[in-house]
């Protein structure tokens, strides 16, 4: 099976999670490290991402944040990618490792300032948002999926299955004031690696390499899905953006996280 929709042309990078316990601020590890040594080749199976029956909903997640369709940048003779992707004093800002992980240690305080919002986290929303912003993938026509993160523009930012979600692109946006550097796309799936890990959830693989389109690059609705539709349409979905029923169970699974919201 073909993942293009998640492959991007970076290198692999990937975080150790400070574990937080329902209803209490503990941190089991005192410190969240980045870390991006260069993947032996690309991922082939989900061999390793099935490692437990307890992390199975996040490890589907693994695939769905790890890269988005890249592939499109590439077509398009464009060696642009979210690292170099601000001109700054007329020279081009290359971003390190510890720059990520600025950015990652940012998301993991907001994450935190919840307050009463979802039992005090941000962290399925934020993960929502990656979701969303990577789900309108298509991998017949190589539209859609978080390397534009056209979610930031109208019509798209209003279909009724992002409802809610402007919440998630509001708070990042005080880490992309902060850190302009960064695409939005690679942002908003961080944000998702940041929201698994924060929750106890495993090391997801995760590499930067989106570049940000424009309101053009949009998506139509109906791309995400829509449970009231049943079983077939859920498929037709996640087949379209080259996922088996497995990874369906799983990716699915993923949305149990964070309270019911009647507006969404």
């Amino acid at each position: 099976m073909s993942f293009a929709a998640f492959r991007a042309p970076a290198r692999k990078a990937v975080f150790s999670a400070s574990f937080r316990r329902a209803g209490a601020e503990l941190r089991l590890n005192s410190f969240r490290k980045f870390s991006t040594e260069v993947p032996p080749s690309a991922p082939k199976s989900n061999t390793g991402l099935y490692a437990g029956l307890g992390a199975v909903a996040f490890s589907g997640v693994a695939y769905y944040l790890y890269t988005s369709s890249s592939d499109t940048a590439r077509e398009a003779s464009t060696t642009v990618k979210s690292a170099v992707q601000t001109v700054k004093a007329g020279a081009k800002f290359t971003p390190t490792k510890a720059d990520y992980q600025k950015v990652y240690d940012r998301i993991a305080e907001i994450i935190d300032e919840a307050g009463d919002y979802d039992d005090g986290s941000y962290g399925p929303v934020l993960l929502r948002l990656a979701w969303h912003a990577s789900g309108t993938y298509d991998k017949n026509t190589g539209t859609g999926g978080s390397n534009y993160a056209t979610m930031r523009f109208e019509p798209e930012a209003l279909h009724g299955a992002n409802a809610g979600l402007g919440i998630g692109r509001q708070l990042m946006e005080k880490v992309k004031q902060e850190f302009d550097w960064i695409t939005y796309g690679d942002l908003w799936t961080l944000a998702g690696v940041a929201a698994v890990q924060e929750m106890a959830g495993p090391k997801i693989p995760w590499r930067p390499g989106r570049i940000d389109g424009f309101a053009k690059d949009a998506t139509p609705d109906g791309r995400l899905p829509d449970a009231s539709q049943g079983a077939p349409h859920i498929r037709d979905i996640f087949y379209r953006m080259g996922f088996n029923d497995q990874e369906i169970v799983a990716l699915s699974g993923a949305h149990a996280l964070g309270r019911c919201h009647t507006d969404r």
